[in-house]
């Protein structure tokens, strides 16, 4: 007889429930339970035979699956929810008739592209860390940057004991009081542009990120969102593993 189960964590991935890692989350909370009994990481399900409980909800695969970008403003965090009722993501894609998760994260006071999805496979698809996906970040800093600052940068600089991977570095604009560059991630430790500038000596005043993966904000409104046209799903969906590369955003 064929076998359909497929790992819990994927399941509840399917159902938009959480990324994968996520998922484990809840797993080794105790959290989610299979047919009455406490789920374990690596236990396996049928969709169609198994019943899946996440906090007493039953979670059934029945999700119209949707991909959005949100202009983030500045002063939302990247939460569905927030102990400290700050303002989050959730409620500006309120009115998508889906419970849309980040794709990622962008910290409290920066802005931009933030993706978001209801389809767990597609998050997990772009915050694997073997993925390495490009980010772009238009980054003001206070000051007159050098040359000097931005290879270092581009180089690679300490944090938590451990060198960033390179990156690109380039500066946009310069001037006496401000300077704008111009910066590519290909991985994403926590604040890490604001870090890294601070290891240089520049201080961050502004940062938006304007491209995942080649697909750009443009000129969405701050604050609006829109969803994903087949060809800029096409061309996340097809996010692939740089050879180069050691670790992801």
């Amino acid at each position: 007889m064929k076998d359909n189960r497929i790992r819990l964590q994927k399941y509840l991935s399917q159902c938009g429930v959480a990324s994968r890692r996520g998922a484990e989350e809840m797993i080794a909370a105790g959290r989610v339970k299979v047919n009455g009994h406490p789920a374990r990481l690596g236990d396996k399900v049928d969709p169609k035979r198994d019943k899946v409980m996440l906090a007493g909800r039953r979670i059934i695969n029945q999700t119209e699956k949707m991909y959005v970008m949100l202009h983030k403003p500045r002063g939302y965090v990247t939460t569905m929810r927030d102990e400290q009722d700050r303002k989050c993501v959730a409620d500006l894609v309120a009115d998508s008739g889906q419970r849309l998760l980040p794709v990622g994260r962008l910290d409290k006071d920066s802005e931009g592209l933030l993706l978001m999805s209801n389809d767990g496979e597609f998050i997990n698809l772009l915050t694997h860390p073997s993925r390495h996906v490009a980010k772009v970040y238009r980054v003001t800093v206070r000051g007159k940057a050098t040359e000097e600052q931005t290879a270092h940068i581009a180089a690679g600089v300490q944090l938590d004991g451990r060198r960033t991977n390179p990156c690109e570095a380039d500066i946009l604009t310069a001037g006496e009081d401000r300077t704008v560059l111009r910066v590519v991630l290909y991985e994403g430790r926590n604040r890490q542009i604001r870090r890294m500038c601070e290891a240089v000596g520049l201080t961050v005043i502004r940062l938006k990120r304007t491209e995942v993966a080649g697909v750009k904000l443009g000129m969405l409104p701050v604050g609006k969102w829109r969803e994903l046209n087949e060809r800029e799903l096409k061309r996340l969906q097809n996010v692939s593993v740089p050879k180069s590369k050691e670790e992801d955003a």
